[in-house]
Order: C-alpha cells, then sequence, then structure tokens
C-alpha cells in the first residue's frame, strides 16, 4: 500500500489531471477525492475520460476527511487554500496549485491579487538551483503557475550565467482555454474562442511578480494571448545580451543548467517548440535563438499547462515531499498528434 493522497478541488481541469496520474501512480492511493458543487456525483460524469476511478464520489471538502490522508492536493479557485490549509494537521503535507502562497512580497500580492495575503510557502519549481532539497524537506509547497514555468525555464539559468541581462525582459505566452478553468464564460465558449486569438489581462497578468521572484528578473512586460486550443502553452521570451553572444552560447547555457533534468528538454539546434509535443506529459521544450537583427535573445518555451504547469507539476513536488522518486507516475513524452 502507497502514501494516501486527497485531492480537494478534484472536479475541475487540473483536479482531474491529478486524478488521472493519481490513478496510474505505482506508489500513491485516492484516499479522498472533493469537490464543492459537484459534491456527491461520481467522478466519471465530470471526468469520462478517468474510467479507471469513475465510482468514485465527490465528497464535501471536510478537512477532517483530508486530514487522513498522507498528503493533501489543494485544486482551489484563488483565496480559498489559505483558510483549508491552516484546518489540516501539520503533520499531513500540501501542495496548493493556486496562488495563494507563491509570492513572498506582500506588496507584490497587493498589487496583483489583492485581498489578505497568506504568506510565502516554498515554491514548487524543483528546477530551480536548490529548491529540489527545499522541497523534499518542506510540509507545504506553493505550485508555479503555469506561465511562470515556461518563462522562468527560460530566463533564470541565463540571467544566472550572465549573458543576459536582468532588466527589459519581454514574455508573450499563448495558453489553451483550459487555463481559465472550467466556469462556463461567455469568453470561453467554443464559438468565441474557435479561429481567435485575443490578449487577456495585458500589462496586469498575475504571473508577473512570480516570474520576477523566482528567475531573477528585474523588469518584465509579459502580453499573455489566449489560443483556440485545449491545453498548451507557447512562450516566447526576449532578453537582452550583456555583450556580443551567439546561438550557441546561449543553447549551450541552458543545456548546461538543465543536463539532469529529466523533464526539461532543450531541442536539436532548428528544431521549435510545440505544445502539441508535450500534451499529457510533464515535460518542458526549449528553444533558444539570437535574433539576426536586433541582438536579443529569443528563447521559445512548450509545455502542458495541465501538466508541466498544473498537476504533473504538483505531482512532482509531492513525489519529493513524500521521498519517492521523482519521476514516478509522470510522462516525459506527450501524446501528439
Amino acid at each position: 500500500m502507497g502514501a494516501r493522497v486527497a485531492v480537494a478541488g478534484a472536479s475541475g481541469y487540473a483536479g482531474g489531471e491529478l486524478l488521472r496520474l493519481i490513478a496510474a501512480h505505482p506508489d500513491l492511493e485516492i484516499a479522498a477525492v472533493t469537490a464543492h458543487s459537484n459534491a456527491g456525483q461520481r467522478v466519471g460524469e465530470l471526468h469520462p475520460n478517468l474510467r479507471s476511478v469513475a465510482d468514485l464520489v465527490f465528497g464535501e471538502t471536510d478537512p477532517g476527511v483530508l486530514a487522513e490522508a498522507d498528503l493533501v492536493f489543494l485544486a482551489l479557485p484563488h483565496g480559498a487554500s489559505p483558510a483549508l490549509a491552516a484546518d489540516l494537521p501539520d503533520s499531513v503535507k500540501v501542495v496548493d496549485l493556486g496562488s495563494d502562497h507563491r509570492l513572498t512580497d506582500a506588496d507584490a500580492h497587493e498589487r496583483y491579487y489583492g485581498g489578505t495575503f497568506a504568506g510565502a510557502w516554498t515554491y514548487g519549481l524543483p528546477e530551480l538551483p536548490g529548491q529540489r532539497a527545499r522541497i523534499a524537506a518542506s510540509q507545504r509547497v506553493a505550485n508555479s503557475g503555469c506561465h511562470a514555468v515556461a518563462a522562468i525555464l527560460a530566463i533564470a539559468p541565463l540571467i544566472a550565467a550572465g549573458i543576459a541581462e536582468a532588466d527589459d525582459v519581454v514574455v508573450t505566452s499563448a495558453s489553451g482555454t483550459s487555463g481559465a478553468g472550467k466556469a462556463a464564460l461567455p469568453h470561453l465558449l467554443g464559438s468565441e474562442v474557435m479561429g481567435d486569438l485575443t490578449g487577456y489581462k495585458v500589462g496586469v497578468h498575475r504571473h508577473v511578480p512570480e516570474i520576477k521572484q523566482a528567475s531573477g528578473a528585474r523588469s518584465l512586460t509579459m502580453t499573455p494571448v489566449l489560443a483556440p486550443m485545449p491545453r498548451g502553452i507557447l512562450s516566447v521570451t526576449a532578453l537582452r545580451a550583456t555583450g556580443t553572444v551567439t546561438t550557441s552560447q546561449v543553447r549551450e547555457a541552458l543545456a548546461a543548467a538543465y543536463a539532469e533534468e529529466p523533464f526539461v528538454h532543450v531541442l536539436p539546434d532548428g528544431q521549435q517548440p510545440r505544445t502539441s509535443a508535450t500534451a499529457g506529459s510533464n515535460s518542458a521544450h526549449l528553444q533558444a535563438v539570437v535574433d539576426l537583427d536586433s541582438g536579443r535573445i529569443l528563447v521559445t518555451s512548450a509545455l502542458d499547462n495541465l501538466g508541466k504547469g498544473a498537476a504533473g507539476q504538483a505531482l512532482q513536488n509531492a513525489n519529493l515531499m513524500l521521498g519517492l522518486p521523482e519521476t514516478a507516475g509522470l510522462h516525459i513524452d506527450g501524446t501528439a498528434p
């Protein structure tokens, strides 16, 4: 029998993806699945793809029930995690997929989120220097944001290597509609999204302070774009070089940073990342070039927003916290086409 895990908010997209991954995990057992308005329904009614756990029933989000697990995943709307986490014993490990505990700066939280600042937990991106050990030693981990992962993986090694400036970083990041959750909002209807690209939260996106905090960037402009696809993120990050730099030097810096990482892959020269190649996986694909005209460094990142951007990342963190192999239950290969 493996470690017992519970998923609060399991009726949403990220929660459903967590259930899919946990159900196939060799060392985990589902202790409880909870929901709010969908409590009392079978998992198979909301997630018809999950045949192996279709007969599980969503329960009420009761801290007493969740406390029976060794680790609890919180896949809840912003603002809902702090109160629930506070009602769980300190002995229960928690991974929060939401944004309540990512930021260390209360002023940045106020500017971008508003509401009460709940305090920072250990930041859940194992590929950052030293972070893997911190996650493994933590009882509370804040999962990284989906756009943030794509940008941080591109930025952090280049600033650390001294070949990219920390100022004037520009990120353009397109994501699939599942990143907005399951709410039946008019602008997310198929007839509105298909055949269309649109910017959203331009200049005020909540992942900006998170990216700066984790990557070392000092000033950052971000343009998120809603793309007509269910899942995936394609992000292009432009950085000013600290001096004359070649594409080979940039690629070598990225390759050196991620040489031992199972889920971050610097693609062969000339091969561009594609969202379809990362679908269903916990992998991130990176490519870098130096722009022929401006001399700027351009790093393209692709990942699955429900995988490395949410549920897969959360399971990677949970594996570390539970002392399990980091890659257990996670897919390196995507499902394209």
